[in-house]
């Protein structure tokens, strides 16, 4: 009697082994299979960011009506967001991160909110104050985020920065389509820019004095 409990608690503890052993093995090999995916997908945001800039700034090259080239140039975006998210998401779930990517990414994200906000600027729907304080605010961080990688340090994205982030995506959306809102979400993106700035150089102040 004893004898058959424990042959099947053994049995039971080989099955779970196993099964997490085939987890793993599933995951180990969607690793491998999507290792160089989240780059791609950055680098598809690189080449998507300039398109959108033309369809903004020289709509007489496609010969389309105003609306229409808005309507492109959001469908645009909103590829470029999408990747943005399933990149992350990628290199988070299976470990796909590698050093290009980390330039990569922030890289593409930059070159996709610059195509946005400059190109809104230019057919007179984004305020140019408002743009000048974001751009001035990414420009810092990014010079800080250099003179960080020179000392071998790295400040994770605060929440403020991924709320900041999507709020300048909903004012780029908003403002590409001439949406009722766009102005108003396009300042609260403005606060939320230089809020997540302040936090971002904080917690780079308290890291240094560790």
């Amino acid at each position: 009697m004893v004898g058959q409990v424990l042959n099947k608690k053994y049995k039971r503890e080989i099955m779970i082994v196993t099964k997490e052993g085939i987890e793993f093995y599933k995951w180990q090999k969607w690793s491998k299979r999507l290792q160089h995916t989240p780059n791609i997908l950055a680098f598809s945001r690189v080449l998507m960011a300039p398109v959108m800039f033309l369809f903004f700034v020289n709509r007489d090259l496609f010969n389309c009506h105003p609306s229409w080239c808005d309507f492109f140039a959001a469908v645009i975006f909103t590829l470029a967001s999408i990747t943005d998210f399933f990149d992350g998401y990628i290199a988070r779930r299976f470990d796909a991160t590698s050093k290009l990517g980390e330039i990569l990414d922030p890289l593409a994200d930059k070159m996709l909110v610059l195509a946005g906000f400059l190109g809104l600027m230019m057919i007179d729907r984004a305020s140019p104050w408002a743009i000048y304080i974001i751009l001035v605010r990414e420009f810092f961080i990014t010079g800080l985020r250099i003179q960080m990688a020179s000392e071998g340090k790295k400040v994770a994205a605060s929440m403020a920065g991924k709320v900041k982030t999507v709020a300048q995506m909903g004012a780029i959306g908003f403002l590409t389509m001439n949406w009722y809102g766009g102005e108003f979400l396009l300042w609260i993106a403005v606060i939320l820019t230089v809020y997540s700035g302040f936090d971002y150089v904080k917690a780079y102040l308290q890291d240094t004095q560790e």
